[in-house]
């Protein structure tokens, strides 16, 4: 029921983009040019995420082109780790209980997002991608590692320069899904 519920919002999310895209012209993001910008992202992992990883850190680039001055498209990859998080194991002894903390293994990923960033208003925009996520880290004793579906909308603000954006990421797929709520901070600059 959550899957389906997330899958929703961001289903939702990317209509709105899109019908925004024709009515709003806030002359934020120049037609016909290409941007590129290097962000932070910092997350708080969410869901199943959450067992395994407090924090979240990484870097991305997004290249974007201008559709027109108030609508842009995106292609964005870079990394993710999730660090992971100790835990306490109980353990069954014959002479009774014993407690041992274990360290929690990393989740690495790398993200390949297409998306739409639309302007609402002069620097105020939102923001739809979807791609995929390649896990370069196992959490599995037999050492496999999945690809997942993400589905991320964004509510950010930006500059001819910063860029700051928070988003909800869904990681979708093999029987676990999970997400995070990140901010991403950039420096942008045109090609």
């Amino acid at each position: 029921m959550k899957n389906k519920f997330t899958k929703a919002i961001a289903g939702l999310s990317i209509a709105l983009a899109l019908f925004t895209a024709k009515n709003v012209n806030a002359q934020t993001t120049p037609a016909d040019k290409w941007r590129l910008g290097v962000g932070l992202e910092l997350g708080r992992p969410i869901g199943n995420a959450h067992d395994i990883s407090n924090f979240e850190l990484g870097g991305t680039a997004r290249l974007q082109y201008g559709l027109n001055n108030s609508t842009a498209i995106t292609l964005t990859s870079g990394y993710y780790n999730l660090f992971g998080k100790s835990y306490t194991e109980h353990i069954a002894t014959p002479a009774g209980t014993s407690d041992i903390t274990v360290d929690g293994k990393d989740l690495g990923i790398i993200p390949v997002k297409l998306g739409i960033k639309s302007f609402l208003a002069h620097r105020l925009y939102f923001g739809a991608e979807a791609g995929a996520g390649f896990e370069t880290k196992s959490l599995y004793l037999d050492g496999s590692k999945d690809t997942k579906l993400i589905l991320s909308p964004t509510i950010g603000y930006a500059t001819k320069v910063i860029d700051l954006g928070l988003r909800y990421e869904g990681f979708f797929g093999q029987g676990n899904s999970y997400g995070l709520i990140g901010l991403r901070v950039a420096y942008g600059f045109g090609l």
